[in-house]
């Protein structure tokens, strides 16, 4: 089950940024929609896959870190259980160099003990298929890394379920690597950015990101007809930027994408 924390590219009351939970123990990104979670939730992360550096997808991490130390301690230092967190070289160096670097937040890649951290760091590349052990009986977690086309290094991440992929495409821009490294691929549900509505377009171009005009030329390039979410609008921009959207695409099911929904395998309640 993938559970949306976050959605949105900036915050307002019951708007939160990037977040999405997998079951109940990895999450996709790390913005402010993190802080919906529960302490025994937030406990109960094993790992993080970080898309990129940008604030909105990681303010969480340090928090995060700060929060479960001593509930993963259990026993003692020597038993506790640390949070992996994955994502590209160059994003867990940001991650190093601006957060982790004892002036805007302690290096929890080194405490409470060099030996014992709570943050342990994994570097991932572009095509890469991430596993995770099975939970409930089911089969391994397959996890793909998408390319994406944004103004830092940064992918997007694709789901193995039993109907189909389940992709999110992270913050991009126009991507043909993505729809080239789908092709073939049947995808149950594409949650794809609209940071910005047509009249901001050329913001949307400068940063990375899609508009509705660009976001039907992506979309131009699926098989078949597949079920898509817009992420990452700003908090009272969403009717817009969906009329817009459907305006240009009337090809396939185009809903904004909601905090608290929860998409399952097969289907999405």
């Amino acid at each position: 089950m993938i559970r949306v924390l976050g959605c949105f590219g900036s915050i307002a009351a019951r708007c939160h940024t990037t977040a999405f939970l997998l079951d109940d123990d990895i999450l996709i990104d790390a913005g402010s929609g993190v802080g919906e979670l529960r302490l025994d939730e937030l406990a109960r992360i094993d790992h993080v896959l970080i898309t990129h550096s940008h604030l909105d997808h990681v303010l969480s991490i340090p928090l995060l870190a700060d929060t479960v130390i001593k509930l993963r301690m259990g026993a003692g230092l020597s038993s506790l259980r640390p949070i992996h967190v994955h994502a590209l070289p160059e994003t867990l160096a940001a991650l190093r160099a601006h957060i982790f670097n004892g002036v805007i937040w302690p290096d929890f890649t080194r405490l409470p003990s060099a030996q014992h951290p709570v943050l342990v760091f994994h570097e991932f590349q572009v095509g890469e298929v991430l596993r995770f052990p099975a939970r409930g009986g089911v089969d391994d977690r397959l996890v793909h890394v998408l390319p994406a086309a944004h103004t830092v290094p940064a992918v997007g991440f694709g789901i193995e379920t039993p109907q189909g992929w389940w992709v999110f495409t992270g913050d991009t821009g126009p991507n043909p690597a993505l729809w080239q490294a789908l092709q073939g691929e049947r995808i149950a549900q594409l949650v794809i950015e609209t940071a910005f509505g047509n009249e901001e377009a050329h913001l949307a171009n400068i940063s990375g990101h899609l508009s509705p005009q660009t976001l039907a030329q992506e979309l131009a390039q699926l098989d078949g007809e597949v079920s898509v979410y817009i992420t990452h609008p700003k908090p009272g921009e969403v009717p817009a930027v969906l009329s817009q959207v459907r305006a240009l695409d009337s090809r396939h099911r185009i809903e904004p994408l909601r905090e608290g929904l929860r998409f399952h395998a097969p289907v999405e309640e």
